[in-house]
């Protein structure tokens, strides 16, 4: 349980928000596109959401260092299913497995092969967790002032900070409304490319008792497009740094870079996957 409180407080902050950049460059964005920040972040924010709706499977190389991890880097084979991503590691700090621990790793995802209710089960959590983040994405046209947008490299770039006139709702939109951050918009197709966000200052709840997140808590990730029209996550790094009651100390940092996209059936089951992974 506290697991999954964590997931989902950590995937709000990697749907949420790092600097400002100046108000100057609104006329020329303006000028250029014909759009300001806001209506460019709305199209976006409807372009996810529609994006979602038929989101597409695939197959994929990830490499990870985080506390789920144990600190080491492990390389993981990862396949993904209307159920939930399944992850086979086939190596750790660059070594490949071998011996016992190869055999254990295969024996682990046979057995979700042969009991894919119990993996559906447990998957479930993390999938309401991705749900939830893509409800905070929301949260961007309505909870921040958006500000110095500007043509870069393809996309426009818009910082964003906290409006005052906003109340968020809840502990998440409490914690990311707290937030100053920029993020890269792709002029052609309004697709979210990249977002980084940082904490200016400490956020507490119910005086620091119920929470704080300390100050210099940052987040990135980097999305692209692969295998046409689909875009992936290529990479993600967190550094959250405070405390939750009932999930004590939070140091949360992970580091994780996604690589070698290839399309699996929008309908492959668990079974189908996992021998995908084991091929």
């Amino acid at each position: 349980m506290r697991q999954v409180k964590w997931r989902a407080l950590r995937s709000a902050l990697i749907a949420g928000l790092m600097c400002l950049r100046g108000v100057l460059l609104i006329p020329i964005a303006v000028a250029q596109s014909g759009k300001t920040a806001h209506q460019v972040v709305d199209e976006m924010v409807a372009n996810e959401g529609t994006a979602e709706k038929s989101l597409r499977m695939f197959l994929y190389v990830s490499e990870e260092r985080s506390e789920r991890t144990g600190g080491h880097l492990w390389t993981e084979r990862v396949a993904e299913t209307q159920a939930g991503k399944i992850r086979m590691l086939i190596a750790e700090d660059g070594q490949a497995l071998s011996g016992d621990r190869a055999a254990a790793e295969r024996a682990r995802l046979n057995g979700i092969a042969d009991h894919p209710e119990s993996f559906e089960k447990s998957a479930a959590g993390l999938k309401n967790d991705e749900k939830h983040a893509r409800e905070m994405l929301s949260m961007l046209p309505k909870a921040f002032v958006l500000e110095g947008m500007h043509e870069d490299g393809g996309f426009w770039r818009i910082d964003f900070r906290p409006d005052p006139a906003y109340a968020p709702q809840s502990l998440e939109e409490r914690v990311i409304h707290g937030m100053s951050g920029s993020m890269l918009v792709d002029e052609k197709l309004m697709r979210l490319h990249r977002i980084e966000g940082r904490l200016p200052e400490d956020v507490s709840i119910g005086y620091g008792l119920l929470a704080t997140i300390h100050a210099g808590s940052n987040f990135s990730t980097t999305r692209s497009r692969v295998n046409g029209d689909e875009w992936k996550t290529l990479s993600l790094d967190t550094d959250i740094n405070g405390r939750i009651i009932f999930l004590k100390a939070i140091g949360k940092k992970q580091h994780a870079i996604h690589r070698d996209f290839k399309p699996l059936p929008d309908t492959v089951s668990v079974k189908q996957a996992v021998a995908e992974l084991l091929k």
